[in-house]
């Protein structure tokens, strides 16, 4: 049965900006949560120093809970390539934290969609930055994870890889064997595609997921592409919603999963921006539906 996790998306401000939290206050309101372990953010100040990692582990483990999974944002689409090796060795780094942490799962992703890469060119970059840091990962036991990706909270641009054809094309191109998906369904909206298709053509490959609900606050898909180039983050008129009660049918995502055999795999919350009130009911509504499916 999927176990399942969740990420501080309200607290990334203060974790990994400002300070205002330290991470043993986050571990401390996760432990409330009917949650498995902690999706971890290599970006968290305390992390950048190695002296810390040892105590945080043990913090997290002394509330029951453990570190499955890495989230990492490697910008592999440049078109230096003295930019690209930067990115190979932070997301080794990386890679490193996470097997100290005692995760097994490391994401990358593509990189930035740049106006002045090609689309060929793209995916060679990011498939070949992929394949070095998966030798690395492999020595250590560890799975690199690609999200169907919307963007980084701190780029400029959107993913390389957002759209369903890049991303199949992308995933087909890497050759590591130490190598799957982290689905992401409502990623898939966001580009104006459906969830359920990308699901079906690269279920075989899901290895972990991320569990969230979106929706627009104001305007369109269109509006939304229109805003988000060349602006940090996110755009203002994006929102995480609950889980359960945005645009996501986790009946038909979860019996898919169910199929090709995601049974020991984790699922990691995405969302609480409201508060931890509303990552709870999320974490609820999410154990309701994995005993729906995996209980049959």
């Amino acid at each position: 049965m999927p176990k399942l996790a969740a990420f501080p998306k309200l607290y990334m401000q203060a974790l990994c900006k400002d300070g205002t939290m330290s991470l043993a206050e986050w571990i401390d309101l996760a432990a409330e949560l009917p949650i498995d372990g902690l999706e971890w953010y290599a970006g968290f100040i305390e992390m950048q120093d190695q002296e810390n990692w040892k105590s945080i582990r043990n913090k997290v483990e002394e509330r029951g809970l453990v570190i499955p999974m890495m989230c990492c944002s490697p910008d592999f689409t440049h078109p230096d390539a003295e930019f690209r090796a930067q990115e190979i060795e932070k997301e080794k780094f990386w890679i490193d934290m996470t097997t100290a942490m005692g995760g097994k799962f490391c994401r990358v992703l593509s990189g930035q969609r740049r106006p002045d890469v090609a689309r060929e060119d793209g995916i060679r970059f990011a498939a070949e930055c992929i394949d070095i840091c998966a030798a690395h990962a492999q020595e250590q036991g560890v799975t690199l994870i690609i999200e169907n990706h919307y963007k980084d909270d701190f780029w400029t641009y959107p993913e390389f890889a957002q759209m369903m054809d890049v991303f199949c094309e992308l995933v087909a191109e890497v050759k590591a064997t130490n190598f799957g998906v982290n689905y992401d369904p409502s990623n898939t909206i966001l580009a104006g595609e459906d969830p359920l298709e990308l699901l079906r053509r690269v279920s075989s490959r899901v290895v972990t997921m991320h569990a969230s609900d979106r929706f627009l606050t104001e305007g369109t898909i269109e509006d939304l592409r229109n805003e988000e180039l060349g602006v940090e983050g996110y755009a203002k008129r994006l929102s995480h919603g609950e889980v359960g009660k945005g645009l996501n049918d986790y009946d038909a995502i979860f019996s898919e999963l169910k199929r090709v055999g995601f049974d020991d795999n984790w699922i990691s919350i995405e969302d609480g921006v409201e508060g931890m009130d509303q990552l709870a009911r999320s974490a609820e509504f999410l154990q309701r539906k994995i005993h729906e499916h995996w209980d049959r």
